[in-house]
C-alpha cells in the first residue's frame, strides 16, 4: 500500500511519531486525505480474535483489521457546489451517490505535478456545519467549512486558521491562489444547441443522449450538421456527404445526427441503406456568410465527433481536407479558443491541436458539447498552473450560520469542485494498552494491519479450525474511511468464504457498498449476515455525536442496496442514548424508515459505557448537554450498563413499536441460519462506538 502521504519517521514531527513500542511496526504514515490522523502501519501475527467466554455476545471469534476509527472527520461543501464529472459534466454535491465517476488527481512525480485521473465516489454523507465563504478573483465563491482544505500553489490549505496535532494548521489567506481547471472550464457553453443558454447544473442522472432536454434547432443544429458531415467519410472525396455516413462514424455521433436531421426536410428522403438512396446535401453543408457563435459552437462539435481523437492529454482534429480545417481554427478563434497545427501527418493529415491544456479541454467540451463520450476524457492530462489572477483568494468570510454541507470519500482522496482542487474529508478503550487515550487518539492514532487477510488465510487452514461463525464490526469499524484507501476487507471476505466460514458485518460506513459483489459471492458459499448501525434520525445531533460518520439518509440507502442485491440487513438502533434520542416518537420515525428500507429486523440497544469509552463521553456530554450530566451519572451510578429499570421502560416502549413495523427483533450482528455460540442473552447493549 502506497500512500501519497510521507513516513511520519521521515518529518521529525513532535508528537506524531512512530509508536517505539508496537510490535510489528512497518512504518507510521501521514497523509493529506486525513488531516490530523497518523495511521501506523504493522505487520499482525495473529488477526482471528477469540471472545471472551464470559461475554454474552453470540458468537465466539472477531476479525479486526484496524484498531482506532477515522470516522471522526469534518465535513465540507454547500449541498449546490458543482463538482467534475469523469465525462466532463457536473453535478451538484448533495446529488451525487456511490459510485458515480468524477475526476480527481493523482501526483507524478517529485516536483508536485499532477494529474487528472477517473476516479469513484466512495461514500457520500452530510452534517450541518459552520459556514465560510471563499471568494476568488474570477468570481467563484465556495461556501465551506473551516476546516476544509483546497489545493494552493504550496500545498494543502485550510479554509480557517486553527490548530492539529501538530500546531497551528496551515490555513487560507488573501492572495493564495489555488490550483484547478477554474471558473472558465466550468462555465456552461455561451449558446449551447439552438442558441439556448445551458444550465448550471448537470442536468439528469439519467443516461440519454447527450444534449437531452435542450433545444436542437437553429444555427447549432445546422452547423454541428455541417461540422460532422464534412469532417466524416474517406480523405480526399470530392462532393461533401456523398458518403455519409461512413463506417468510421460513431454511434454517438450517428444518433446525434439522425435526431437534429428529423428537423430537416431532407430527412424524408434519407436511408442508411444502399448509397444510391442517400440525397446530396449540400444545402446542409454550406458555408454561412456569417457564422454566429451557436454556428461555430455546432460547427466545433460536429467536427470533433468526426474526426476528433484525445492523445497524449490532447485534444485534436485530425483531417486531410485543409478547407475544413481553416474553417474549424477560425470557428474555435471566434469561440475564444487558441489552436496550432502540428507538423508532419498525422494519420494521412495534420492535427489541429487546442492549446491550453486540460483545463480548455474542459471548457471547450462544456462549451460546445460533442456528443461522442471518449472526447471528454481528460484521464492523464496534466494539471496545468493555475491562470495568472483567476484562483486568487480575495477573502475568506465566516457567515455566522450553520448550514447543511456535504461530502465525498474518492478512491484518489480528492476532487474537483467549482473549478478547484478539493480535499476529502474522513472501542475506544483498546487503544489504552498502547499507551494512546481513549480520546483523540483513537480517533487519529489508527492501527492499520496491512497483512490481515494473508494472516488470516493461513489461521483459517489451520486443522483445529472449526469455522465457528466470525464477527466483524463489534470493536472497530472495518469499514471505516480508511477502507477506502487501504481495502482490506475484500481479501478477509474471500479468504472467510473460501474456508466455509460464516460471518458477520455491522457497519455505520457506506463504504461496505463497494464490496457487494464479494458478499454476494460470499454467501452463496458460507452464512453472511449484514448489519447497519442507524442511532437516530436527527441530523443536528448525529452532527455532533458522529461527526465523521455517513448521514442517517446515506445509511438507509446502504440497506436499501443490500436488500435490493439479495442479502439480508439487520438495523442496530444503536446506541439509543437516555433523554436524547429515546423517545417513543424518536424512535417510531425512525423503525418506519428501517422498515422502509427492506430491513429484515432491528435491535434497539441502549448506550453502554465501558471505561475509556466512559470517560470520552461524559466529557462529550458536558460541553454539548451539561443538564443531563447528573441523570446520566444516575442512570449509569454501578457501571457500564444502564439502570435494568430504564432498559424495561426502554423495552416496553420498543416491543409495539417493532410490531407495528412488521420488524423483527433479532439480535445483530448474529448469523441468518448460523446456530449461535451462546445462548440469546435477551437485549444486549453495546458501546458507544
Amino acid at each position: 500500500m502506497r500512500w501519497s502521504g510521507q513516513q511520519v519517521l521521515d518529518d521529525g514531527i513532535g508528537e506524531e511519531t512512530a509508536l517505539p513500542g508496537l510490535r510489528g511496526l512497518l512504518r507510521s504514515v501521514r497523509t493529506p486525505e486525513f488531516a490530523g490522523t497518523v495511521f501506523h502501519e504493522v505487520e499482525a501475527k495473529s488477526v482471528l480474535n477469540r471472545v471472551p467466554s464470559a461475554s454474552p455476545m453470540p458468537f465466539s471469534w472477531t476479525v479486526n483489521p484496524y484498531r482506532g476509527c477515522s470516522h471522526a472527520c469534518v465535513y465540507c461543501l454547500s449541498g449546490d457546489t458543482r463538482i467534475l464529472l469523469a465525462d466532463g459534466r457536473t453535478r451538484p454535491i448533495a446529488e451525487l451517490r456511490e459510485g458515480d465517476a468524477v475526476l480527481g488527481t493523482r501526483p507524478v512525480g517529485p516536483d508536485g505535478r499532477r494529474v487528472y485521473v477517473r476516479t469513484s465516489v466512495l461514500a457520500h454523507w452530510s452534517t450541518r456545519r459552520p459556514a465560510y465563504r471563499v471568494t476568488l478573483a474570477d468570481g467563484t465563491r465556495l461556501v465551506t467549512s473551516g476546516e476544509h482544505r483546497f489545493l494552493t500553489d504550496r500545498g494543502w490549505r485550510h479554509v480557517a486558521p486553527g490548530w492539529c496535532r501538530s500546531g497551528r494548521r496551515p490555513y487560507l489567506k488573501e492572495g493564495s491562489v489555488l490550483r484547478g481547471p477554474g471558473a472558465a472550464a466550468f462555465a456552461a457553453g455561451t449558446h449551447g444547441p439552438g442558441g439556448v443558454p445551458a444550465s448550471r447544473g448537470s442536468g439528469s442522472r439519467g443516461s440519454g443522449p447527450r444534449g437531452s432536454g435542450r433545444r436542437e434547432d437553429g444555427p447549432y443544429r445546422e452547423g454541428y450538421l455541417c461540422g460532422v458531415i464534412r469532417a466524416d467519410g474517406a480523405p480526399g472525396r470530392t462532393a461533401p456527404g456523398e458518403s455519409f455516413p461512413s463506417e468510421w462514424l460513431e454511434l454517438e455521433a450517428l444518433g446525434r445526427a439522425h435526431h437534429l436531421l428529423a428537423g430537416l426536410r431532407a430527412h424524408a428522403a434519407l436511408a442508411v441503406g444502399a448509397p444510391g438512396e442517400r440525397p446530396a446535401l449540400a444545402g446542409v453543408v454550406g458555408w454561412p456568410e456569417q457564422p454566429s457563435a451557436a454556428w461555430s459552437e455546432g460547427f466545433v462539435a460536429g467536427v470533433l465527433d468526426a474526426a476528433g481523437e484525445v492523445s497524449g492529454g490532447a485534444l485534436r482534429i485530425v483531417t486531410s481536407d485543409e478547407a475544413l480545417m481553416r474553417r474549424a481554427a477560425d470557428a474555435l478563434r471566434r469561440l475564444g479558443f487558441r489552436v496550432g497545427v502540428d507538423a508532419g501527418p498525422v494519420r494521412g493529415g495534420r492535427s489541429l491541436r487546442l492549446l491550453g491544456g486540460a483545463a480548455e479541454h474542459l471548457r471547450l467540451v462544456r462549451a460546445v458539447d460533442p456528443a461522442v463520450a471518449r472526447l471528454r476524457d481528460l484521464d492523464g492530462a496534466l494539471l496545468e498552473p493555475p491562470p495568472a489572477g483567476g484562483l486568487e483568494v480575495l477573502t475568506v468570510e465566516a457567515l455566522g450560520t450553520e448550514i447543511p454541507m456535504f461530502d465525498i470519500t474518492t478512491g484518489t482522496g480528492d476532487f474537483v469542485a467549482e473549478g478547484v482542487i478539493s480535499h476529502n474529508c474522513f472501542a475506544r478503550n483498546t487503544h489504552t494498552y498502547l499507551d494512546l487515550d481513549a480520546g483523540k487518539d483513537f480517533d487519529g492514532q489508527i492501527i492499520v494491519k496491512v497483512n490481515v487477510a494473508r494472516v488470516l488465510e493461513r489461521e483459517l487452514a489451520a486443522p483445529r479450525w472449526n469455522r465457528e461463525p466470525v464477527a466483524m464490526g463489534t470493536n472497530t469499524d472495518p469499514y471505516q474511511r480508511a477502507e477506502g484507501r487501504y481495502r482490506l476487507m475484500p481479501g478477509i471476505i474471500r479468504a472467510l468464504a473460501r474456508s466455509g466460514t460464516p460471518f458477520s458485518v455491522l457497519t455505520k460506513g457506506t463504504v461496505l457498498g463497494r464490496d457487494l459483489p464479494d458478499l454476494t459471492a460470499a454467501a452463496a458459499d458460507v452464512p453472511v449476515g449484514l448489519g447497519v448501525s442507524i442511532a437516530l434520525l436527527d441530523r443536528g445531533l448525529q452532527a455532533h455525536l458522529e461527526p465523521g460518520t455517513p448521514s442517517p439518509g446515506a445509511r438507509l440507502d446502504l440497506v436499501r442496496r443490500i436488500t435490493d442485491a439479495g442479502l439480508g440487513c439487520g438495523v442496530m438502533v444503536a446506541p439509543v442514548l437516555p433523554h436524547l434520542t429515546d423517545s417513543s416518537e424518536a424512535l417510531d420515525a425512525l423503525l418506519g424508515r428501517i422498515a422502509a428500507a427492506g430491513a429484515t429486523g432491528a435491535s434497539v440497544l441502549a448506550l453502554h459505557l465501558r471505561p475509556g469509552t466512559r470517560e470520552w463521553f461524559m466529557a462529550w456530554l458536558a460541553r454539548e448537554y451539561p443538564p443531563l450530566v447528573p441523570r446520566y451519572e444516575q442512570l449509569y451510578r454501578r457501571g457500564a450498563y444502564v439502570d435494568p429499570g430504564y432498559r424495561r421502560a426502554l423495552g416496553a416502549r420498543v416491543v409495539p413499536l417493532l410490531r407495528r413495523h412488521g420488524l423483527t427483533g433479532a439480535v445483530t450482528p448474529a448469523l441468518r441460519g448460523v446456530p449461535e455460540q451462546a445462548p440469546d442473552p435477551g437485549p444486549e447493549q453495546l458501546s458507544l462506538l
